[in-house]
């Protein structure tokens, strides 16, 4: 199958479960009822225009996004550090995100005397720009070492030294915080695309559509960096810069899917793989929007079984992405696999 046909079945296929989404759920809404109010129609019952506009839709586009950020960045830290276990979170960069969070959802109980999960919206706030905040200090310190070290083995170890280090203090933080507010952590770590609406929701898929266009400028440099060291460098490539570029560009990606979905971190993870598998390249001007594709596919496929109908409530979107993706991602593998022998 050429390469255009399977770009094909990929748009199709995330088209498909983007209506999937919209289509089915707790509560029957007809398929022309979701059409005249996608269009603005105000003669359906308003039940349907909140389950809709405030639900559904905010949920679809959150899930294509954050799965097509997750997905880039799992391929830039897998190129990166030419190693096939990294992932977004290889860095540090999402434990960084989970310690801002705890800091300021574990501590609110204990200094101000009211949890943070009984604020809503507000409550919610707070824990998106904690994790942002936590994140992108962690992606400094990340940035900051890697302009003084020179192999990336060594970076990729302090990396996962970092995680552990913020996974600790957090360990801490729970053992001294309250019970209801170790509840409100862990409930945020199990990850949901359904927290974000309204406001936030509108600048999360902008930001998220702006950034990923960009992730393109930079699927020259990653296939001069799978080349290797040497090679690169004799081709002209600034390691230093190229290796700094590729870091910041997944860290801002997964610093933001993370402060607004939660620490999601398999679709980075797997999706590269599959993507390799299936178009049997390492050309990161094919992989590059193949990914993006794939992760938002898979991360409304995932969304969709997390809240299925006959099913009160939502599953978490951590637990459904590993359960759906690992087995979809380890058939095809063991396909290509016999295929070669």
């Amino acid at each position: 199958m050429k390469i255009a046909s399977k770009y094909i079945l990929l748009l199709l296929g995330t088209l498909l479960f983007f209506v999937l989404n919209l289509l089915l759920g707790t509560v029957h809404i007809p398929i022309d009822a979701i059409l005249c109010i996608l269009f603005g129609d105000e003669s359906q019952p308003e039940i349907w225009h909140n389950i809709i506009l405030s639900s559904r839709v905010p949920q679809a586009l959150t899930a294509t996004v954050a799965g097509a950020g997750l997905a880039v960045s799992g391929l830039q830290m897998q190129t990166v550090f030419r190693n096939p276990l990294a992932g977004p979170s290889v860095l540090g960069i999402s434990n960084g995100a989970s310690l801002g969070v705890a800091f300021i959802v574990l501590m609110s109980g204990s200094l101000g005397g009211v949890a943070l999960s009984r604020l809503g919206y507000l409550g919610d706030a707070a824990m998106s720009i904690a994790a942002i905040v936590g994140s992108l200090a962690v992606m400094a310190l990340i940035l900051y070492v890697s302009q003084k070290v020179k192999g990336n083995v060594t970076l990729l170890i302090i990396g996962v030294m970092i995680g552990y280090l913020a996974t600790a203090i957090i360990g801490v933080l729970k053992f001294f915080s309250a019970e209801e507010d170790v509840k409100a952590y862990v409930v945020w770590g199990l990850g949901s695309f359904a927290r974000v609406s309204g406001d936030q929701m509108m600048l999360f898929v902008g930001l998220m559509t702006g950034l990923l266009p960009l992730s393109m400028l930079l699927c020259k440099t990653m296939n001069l960096l799978l080349l290797g060291d040497y090679y690169a460098s004799n081709l002209g490539l600034n390691l230093k810069r190229a290796r700094l570029l590729v870091i910041s560009c997944s860290g801002i990606l997964v610093a933001i899917v993370t402060a607004y979905c939660g620490p999601i971190m398999f679709i980075g993870l797997a999706v590269p793989h599959l993507c390799r598998a299936i178009f049997q390249t390492s050309d990161h001007r094919v992989l590059m929007p193949a990914t993006m594709l794939t992760g938002a596919c898979l991360a409304l496929i995932c969304n969709l079984v997390a809240r299925m109908p006959g099913f009160e409530g939502a599953l978490p979107v951590n637990s459904v992405t590993a359960l759906v993706g690992a087995p979809i991602i380890a058939s095809v593998l063991f396909r290509r696999h016999q295929s070669i022998e």
